[in-house]
């Protein structure tokens, strides 16, 4: 079997290496009365975009700190009776992309929302202010201020409040609710999964944000996760923060989250992924406690996985 992280028998028990703050729960804790807090409204804006079984809407609700978050929602337009839904998240600096590609849950009579994260390619605002840089990453935005000013604490709470946000529409089933998603997507499926315990199924690929000092330790902080080089380089070149700067991470860091996951699990994982390397990966997915499959590509990257797009959505008539 090709190789470029550890064999398929360590990984099995790959437990991860990123520090877990010691206030890692109250952190969380504290962060989801935050959001609870907030007002459940939303506007929904009709969109140009038209089908005869769909009603499809521009959604935007205040999210944390006081981000106006976008998200496409479409509807069943025949849908009579409460009915399933499935909240999808997009891959990192993306957006939601076109409208026609979730057209396939709706037909099947579900309700669809898909986010667009603060800051990156679609129609979120990152309205937060931070102490330090904003060099080139999300991941790194508030690392040098207070830890509420993670940028992803705020992005992993707005995939929680939208999840709340559907579950109480009038025609949606609130125990019948999936998420999915690839690379910053699976990481994101795993998090509202984590802070939305309603969340049934959840279907992460190749899940990032996970495990970062693995991600450094096997030298391929680099694509997606070039920012953790680049901050080093730049603000800590001798290391003398690398401890301080790995714990404060493990607050954004999904493999911390996932003992919280009531979901049912579906992972797509490929073994020669270079960029959310298997080892990461595993460390999230050896931690969730509720049932769990994994399906393994050994000769596959960080790229689509034949079939598996299928399988998620078989998975998904489960809802």
């Amino acid at each position: 079997m090709p190789l470029i992280d550890m064999p398929l028998k360590e990984l099995n028990e790959y437990q991860g290496i990123n520090p877990r703050p010691d206030d890692f729960d109250s952190y969380w804790d504290r962060a989801l009365s935050e959001m609870k807090s907030l007002k459940g409204e939303y506007e929904l804006i009709k969109s140009d975009f038209e089908v005869s079984y769909a009603d499809c809407y521009h959604l935007y609700f205040n999210g944390t700190g006081g981000a106006r978050v976008h998200a496409q929602l479409l509807r069943p337009t025949q849908a009579k009776d409460k009915h399933p839904a499935v909240i999808t998240f997009h891959g990192y600096s993306g957006n939601v992309g076109d409208w026609y590609n979730k057209l396939g849950y709706v037909a099947m009579g579900y309700t669809v929302a898909a986010m667009d994260c603060r800051g990156q390619g679609g129609g979120s605002e990152d309205s937060a202010k931070v102490k330090g840089t904003t060099h080139r990453g999300h991941i790194i935005r508030g690392i040098d201020d207070h830890p509420d000013a993670l940028l992803f604490r705020n992005i992993f709470l707005d995939t929680a409040q939208l999840a709340g946000i559907v579950m109480a529409m009038d025609d949606v089933d609130e125990n019948r609710v999936g998420a999915k998603g690839g690379s910053q997507g699976g990481g994101l499926t795993l998090a509202c999964a984590a802070l939305e315990p309603r969340i049934k199924l959840a279907a992460p690929d190749f899940p990032f944000l996970s495990d970062y000092k693995r991600v450094w330790q096997m030298d391929l902080a680099n694509v997606a996760y070039e920012e953790l080089r680049l901050y080093f380089r730049l603000f800590d070149p001798l290391h003398k923060r690398e401890d301080e700067i790995f714990t404060r991470l493990g607050y954004i860091d999904v493999q911390h989250l996932a003992p919280r996951i009531e979901a049912k699990v579906l992972m797509g994982t490929g073994l020669m992924d270079e960029i959310c390397p298997p080892s990461t990966q595993f460390a999230a997915y050896n931690k969730i406690k509720s049932p769990k499959e994994m399906t393994i590509y050994p000769d596959f990257k960080h790229e689509n996985l034949p079939g598996n797009s299928d399988k998620i959505f078989q998975f998904m008539q489960g809802l």
